[in-house]
């Protein structure tokens, strides 16, 4: 699976390329732009970005644009994440469209000069905190940005992967909301991709497990995983013939592995339950990417003889994938270092993350030169 990309070819990855402008009247709607990660445009022709780090981009021209961005939940809200001219900004608060909460206002996006100005924006939060609508930009000479084209990689996983619990700039750990600590930009799946020049989309769910979750029997992630919202309850299927990875980054078992939260009651991990279940999972992503390179990682949040377990469990997997597919590329494995996390709840904080991709961009780089 090698990928050779020229100097030029990953420049522009950053910076993307753009459509022709879709309308005249400094409005550039919703349903306009290209969405990538778990986003679809909805029945409102609006732009529904669902999962981590769910990403779309636009230029303008001049010193200032807004986007019209909200959420479904009147008394809840979510963050957005952007990138002004290939540089990353800030972190920012959405709310629902109900104009009478001062937070509901269009995020207005400045530049420090004229000319013309791209800016990406990418969904902060989860999938679980509900999808984060964007409804239109206003502005001058708006226009559509397309990612280059390079190798995509999709990070499966859970709360590590979103970037949950890694950020305390909104809200101390012990305060504020679950969604005020979700730092999916500088999750480690995000910082690969930018350090290899790739694409990436996430599919990730917080307290989620191959065949449990953290505290409860279900659901786990071969239940929700052909969901586009990645949501138990919905109708919505995610369309596997959108994008064709090269990579399938699978990081689960922590939440399998877990003792529960001594509420709810707690079986013992039950290895052969793990090492079916997750058979099955890859069987079911062979059957959708049957030509992606497959990698399954260990946990940093996973210590002792619990991560050995994890891992005795991933080489057992192995070797039966391998033997089934005996054609395709062998899996490929990586074992984190045990990692005592500074973010909240024992999880990675942005620092963390940062440890992280660093372990993994060789591990990546060697995959896509293969």
């Amino acid at each position: 699976m090698k990928y050779q990309l020229s100097l030029a070819a990953m420049a522009v990855i950053a910076v993307c390329f753009a459509g022709s402008p879709v309308t005249n009247d400094g409005i550039l709607p919703g349903s306009s732009l290209h969405g990538y990660g778990r986003c679809l445009i909805n029945g409102n022709k609006q732009l529904e970005l669902m999962g981590s780090a769910a990403h779309t981009g636009f230029s303008f021209s001049g010193k200032e644009c807004a986007i019209y961005a909200s959420v479904g939940n009147p008394s809840g809200h979510a963050y957005l994440q952007y990138e002004l001219d290939g540089v990353y900004q800030k972190k920012v608060r959405i709310s629902s469209n109900d104009n009478s909460r001062n937070d509901a206002s269009p995020l207005v996006i400045t530049a420090t000069t004229d000319g013309t100005h791209t800016v990406w924006i990418y969904k902060n939060t989860e999938a679980l905190t509900g999808p984060v609508f964007i409804d239109k930009i206003t502005g001058s000479q708006l226009k559509p940005l397309q990612e280059a084209k390079a190798p995509l990689i999709e990070f499966i996983g859970n709360s590590i992967t979103c970037g949950a619990d890694a950020d305390t700039s909104v809200a101390p750990c012990n305060m504020g909301g679950y969604e005020d600590h979700h730092d999916a930009y500088f999750a480690y799946g995000p910082r690969v991709a930018r350090a290899l020049h790739t694409r990436f989309m996430m599919s990730s769910v917080s307290g989620i497990g191959i065949y449990r979750t953290w505290n409860m029997d279900g659901p786990s992630m071969p239940q929700v995983y052909e969901k586009a919202d990645l949501q138990d309850s919905s109708h919505r299927l995610w369309d596997f013939k959108k994008e064709q990875p090269a990579i399938v980054s699978i990081a689960l078992g922590t939440n399998d592995l877990s003792n529960g939260d001594g509420k709810h009651q707690r079986a013992p991990f039950d290895s052969a339950t793990f090492v079916d279940s997750y058979i099955k999972f890859v069987q079911l992503i062979k059957s959708k990417y049957p030509s992606a390179q497959l990698a399954f990682l260990t946990s940093p949040m996973v210590h002792g003889d619990k991560n050995i377990l994890l891992q005795n469990c991933l080489t057992a997997i192995k070797a039966k994938i391998d033997a089934q597919y005996a054609s395709a590329s062998p899996v490929a494995m990586f074992f984190f270092p045990p990692m005592k996390a500074r973010g909240c709840a024992g999880h990675p904080n942005e620092e963390d993350h940062a440890i992280l991709a660093d372990e993994l961009i060789p591990f990546f780089k060697g995959l896509l030169s293969e």
